[in-house]
């Protein structure tokens, strides 16, 4: 059974003093919902962060990871490093990471494995440019990163593989897909899953939307019946605005 969630990106924000200050604001916010809640602070923040939430609602999970279990990767972090602080969720895909550090689907992939064999929850991003909405190819570009990336792998391994459809053209701009937009490519990720791997996987995998989901929008997007919470950016900074998202299922 799929499950709703909405995870704040916390990206390359808030030193140590700003995320304890965070961290304290949100734990003053009640949540009406049943979504399971996560935030992604950065590396240098994760273990006061899990720390100082172990009690709470709220799971601590990391943003990107190395598919190296240990090695001359100066500046990485493996699966196992991630576990050991007790993070037990990694992001992986994410836009910027493909745009910025030219992270490709057979990367991805390897990375995908490593969290997997270290028994680790994937949030695996994926989405299309501007040009590829335009040019009405948008579901060929998402069809091959999530085949390229995921497809190798046999369907039990969905168990712990959220997906997260994040369009890049709605990504930090102010733009964001309708939610008739948001459905369509939903459903069609489902129906994507559903023709490798059969009806019960594509309906027990949860698909979030990552496109500037706000206060103001998260109640329609997520009343829609393959959109199954978000993956959050510029509002999960905030935290009552975080948490009025969370409160919108």
């Amino acid at each position: 059974m799929r499950k709703n969630i909405v995870a704040g990106n916390w990206k390359m924000n808030n030193d140590l003093s700003q995320t304890e200050t965070l961290i304290t604001n949100l734990k003053k916010q009640t949540q009406t919902s049943t979504a399971e809640v996560m935030i992604a602070p950065t590396f240098t923040n994760l273990w006061p962060a899990f720390d100082a939430l172990r009690q709470s609602n709220i799971e601590v999970i990391a943003q990107n990871m190395h598919f190296a279990e240990n090695g001359a990767y100066t500046g990485e972090i493996s699966a196992a490093m991630l576990k050991s602080i007790g993070v037990e969720t990694v992001i992986l895909g994410h836009s910027e990471r493909r745009a910025y550090f030219n992270e490709t689907d057979e990367l991805l992939a390897k990375k995908v494995d490593a969290a997997l064999a270290n028994n680790m929850r994937v949030i695996f991003c994926f989405g299309e440019e501007l040009a590829d909405r335009k040019a009405n190819n948008h579901e060929n570009v998402v069809a091959s990163q999530i085949k390229n990336a995921l497809f190798h792998l046999d369907a039990a391994a969905f168990k712990n593989i959220v997906l997260a459809y994040e369009p890049v053209w709605a990504i930090g701009t102010g733009e964001t897909a309708s939610p008739e937009q948001a459905q369509d490519m939903h459903a069609f990720i489902r129906e994507t899953l559903n023709n490798k791997y059969g009806a019960e996987t594509a309906n027990n995998v949860s698909i979030l939307y990552g496109g500037s989901v706000k206060p103001a929008n998260a109640k329609e997007i997520f009343s829609k019946p393959d959109v199954d919470g978000g993956l959050i950016g510029g509002a999960a900074l905030k935290a009552e605005d975080f948490y009025a998202i969370v409160n919108a299922f």
